[in-house]
């Protein structure tokens, strides 16, 4: 494949990478997304790595669909590309290790796995690399970090140094914090009883896990409407990260992207214009 110069690889396809393909998508990028074959995004209604469950998925307009061969198979993967670019349609390769970015060649590599640490994404992978969140030093690990804490400088693209470190504490949203959280009461399976979108109030039983011992309940901590919620059947572990809640109750929220995801995807593009030849830095 030869190289494109608006080609635009992206590590993750959760909701904050799936704003900044938005972003990218609308200004003419041409984009692929590298997925884990069993995406834990909380937040799917508004995440392309819905595609790899669904095959196909919409988010504001922007159509992802799975690309099912693998990766090495360059010389199958390459037509399939092709095609979905040339409907508008954004390809989602399931590829946790990156390991196809070498014969795509894109002219930047975008980490938006949000793992707070080394990932394998380095500077010289391509023309231009930017890390989203923390855990990479702009100069050092990669060409640009993207702030992603909110506050003053959320979005902002940081050239040296590194983005603010992870403080464990959700953002708060509608006076809440750690208590709009849903966390797994055991090891298990997930298995949800209520969609992204509904009402839900204080005490209501949001999904059980099916544990060792039994199902256990998951029972929601503030009242308003449930934005995210991990795909049915996945496996969890004790205290992990598996719905959230969103005390405004503004359903519409559910589906479309967030202020957060918006200033990041807009510092991404910033950072590819200034890095790149053919930008305005």
């Amino acid at each position: 494949m030869m190289a494109h110069e608006k080609l635009v690889v992206i590590r993750g396809a959760g909701d904050l990478a799936t704003g900044i393909a938005h972003r990218l998508w609308r200004c003419g990028f041409r984009l692929v997304l590298l997925e884990h074959p069993c995406p834990r995004v909380i937040r799917r209604t508004v995440s392309l790595a819905q595609a790899v469950f669904a095959g196909e998925t919409q988010v504001e307009g922007m159509t992802g669909m799975l690309v099912t061969e693998l990766p090495e198979r360059q010389e199958k993967v390459e037509p399939i590309l092709a095609q979905c670019w040339g409907r508008g349609q954004v390809p989602v390769l399931v590829d946790p290790q990156g390991e196809s970015i070498s014969w795509l060649k894109p002219c930047a590599v975008i980490d938006a796995i949000m793992a707070k640490g080394p990932t394998g994404t380095s500077k010289g992978m391509a023309p231009a690399v930017v890390a989203v969140g923390p855990g990479f030093t702009a100069g050092v690990d990669v060409d640009a970090v993207v702030e992603t804490q909110r506050g003053h400088n959320l979005g902002r693209v940081i050239l040296e140094g590194t983005a603010e470190p992870n403080t464990g504490i959700p953002g708060e949203v509608g006076g809440f914090t750690w208590q709009r959280l849903l966390r797994a009461p055991c090891a298990g399976i997930w298995r949800p009883l209520r969609e992204i979108g509904d009402l839900v109030a204080v005490g209501d039983t949001v999904a059980v896990v099916d544990g060792q011992d039994g199902p256990r309940s998951v029972l929601a901590g503030v009242s308003g409407v449930l934005r995210g919620s991990l795909y049915p059947g996945l496996s969890v572990t004790a205290g992990m990260k598996v719905g959230d809640i969103d005390p405004r109750a503004a359903v519409h929220h559910c589906f479309t992207i967030s202020d957060k995801a918006r200033a990041v995807g807009g510092g991404v593009l910033e950072a590819l214009l200034f890095l790149l030849p053919w930008g305005m830095g």
